[in-house]
């Protein structure tokens, strides 16, 4: 239990420095420094007033200097962070690959706010990324879907090639056919990095459930504010939800779709 206990303050930590990064990355800021601050006033926060979700919660979504209001955005990051890190202890245990998929969903999520607000995935995190992903599926991680064995090298690389090519001829298909960008360089190189980690088992399924969310929410999104507004929908954010959720049920819903069919 004490794991756990842990594993939240870990991850509602890790998530505070995610808010960061969500907000400086994309402008060119350094995340290091300056020390966290009010967008608004422009005043450091004291810390004891950066202290996830309770500072939030105690400070009633207000800056303490400027009464300017908090995005909800930061104790909701923050949560889910430690969420995501409560469950892949659950699945995974306390060792090398609760780290190491730890830091995949924590990118996943920063690579997610970054591109609603902006509709762009920073190449500083999916580059470095790449390399990271096929180390540690060499070295360190099971197979999502044969939790049993490893990953190993073959399955890491496969799985980065795969999802490179895929979404490649995918984007010059959509650009041939509809004489737009129909998929960017970011969705590109995010899902080579998802192959790294998860293999190419897991670049289908991340494929199949970031198309079905996104068709599905694209539709309702449309039929709330129309055609224009639906079609401004980013992809990547549906990609990170089927990353995770192929990272930690991939081997379930595959037994559950055996045995439907």
């Amino acid at each position: 239990m004490l794991l756990y206990v842990f594993a939240f303050i870990f991850g509602s930590l890790i998530g505070s420095f995610l808010n960061v990064c969500i907000y400086r990355i994309p402008r060119q800021v350094s995340i290091v420094w300056p020390s966290s601050r009010c967008p608004s006033c422009g005043q450091p926060i004291r810390a004891w007033d950066n202290i996830p979700i309770l500072s939030y919660l105690m400070l009633g979504g207000r800056c303490r200097n400027c009464r300017a209001n908090i995005p909800y955005r930061y104790p909701v990051v923050e949560a889910l962070n430690a969420v995501f890190y409560l469950i892949l202890l659950w699945r995974f245990g306390p060792d090398w690959p609760f780290l190491v998929y730890a830091l995949f969903c924590s990118a996943l999520i920063v690579i997610t706010f970054i591109d609603l607000d902006f509709q762009i995935i920073p190449d500083r995190i999916t580059l470095p990324g790449i390399p990271l992903g096929i180390l540690a599926g060499s070295l360190l991680l099971p197979d999502p879907f044969l939790r049993a064995t490893a990953l190993g090298w073959k399955s890491s690389v496969i799985g980065a090639v795969s999802g490179f090519l895929f979404f490649y001829f995918v984007a010059a298909a959509g650009e041939k056919i509809f004489r737009k960008e129909a998929m960017g360089g970011g969705d590109i190189k995010m899902m080579t990095m998802v192959g790294g980690f998860l293999g190419w088992k897991g670049v289908i399924l991340t494929t199949f459930i970031g198309s079905l969310l996104g068709s599905v929410i694209g539709v309702v999104m449309m039929g709330l504010r129309g055609r224009e507004h639906g079609s401004l929908i980013p992809f990547g954010p549906f990609l990170a939800a089927g990353a995770v959720a192929s990272l930690i049920f991939g081997q379930e819903i595959v037994a559950w779709y055996l045995f439907r069919v």
